[in-house]
Formats: C-alpha cells, structure tokens, sequence
C-alpha cells in the first residue's frame, strides 16, 4: 500500500517545518496520486527540481534532478511540466544552504 500524494506532501512540509527550512505548496495536484516535484531556490538566482524517479532495474525510487541553473529557467522548465501533468504538486523549499532533506530516511526511498 502506498502513502497518498496529499499525506506524503503534509509529512514532508512538517518534517522541513522541524528543520526551520521554508517551503511551501506551489501547485496543488492530485491528492491520491498526483507526482510530487520539489524546487530548491537558493535564493541567490539559482534553483534545482528534483523528481522521484525509479529505477526499473533494482525496483528503487530515488530522487533526481529535473532541471537546475537559473531560477527563471527552472520555473520555465516547471510550467511546461505542469501543462501536460495537471496532477503534479509542486512544493517550494527556500534554503541558502541547500538543503531539502530528500535524502533523508523516509523521504529518499
């Protein structure tokens, strides 16, 4: 059985909220089983999305970048997504350090 988008999304907002990391809900998407992309500004111009991807041969999931460089390119490359895939939920986590915790036990896998 696998955990909602809606669930996933709330669990990974509080557990960011713990760290003192702001993030917050860009798009909305499907609360059952809409794919979730995370942006990383680091609020110096630059920004990365990462994406769950997974891998077929070894049955994991992990995160991989979508897109990265300039944040106006990286919104760019998010509003394309978010126009074939009306589902998608986009958070937005803002952190000069760069962190974003996927990969930490229970968001990296």
């Amino acid at each position: 059985m696998r955990l909602t988008a809606e669930f996933w999304v709330q669990a990974y907002l509080a557990r960011l909220r713990l760290a003192d990391i702001p993030a917050f809900v860009v798009a909305h998407g499907d609360d059952t089983a809409g794919a979730v992309l995370v942006k990383l500004n680091t609020l110096d111009g630059q920004a990365v999305v990462y994406q769950r991807s997974f891998d077929l041969m070894t049955g994991a999931r992990k995160w991989v970048v979508l897109a990265e460089g300039e944040e106006v390119e990286v919104d760019a490359t998010l509003t394309r997504q978010r126009s074939f895939d009306t589902d998608v939920w986009v958070i937005e986590v803002e952190d000069r350090q760069g962190r974003h915790l996927l990969d930490e036990p229970g968001l990296s896998d």
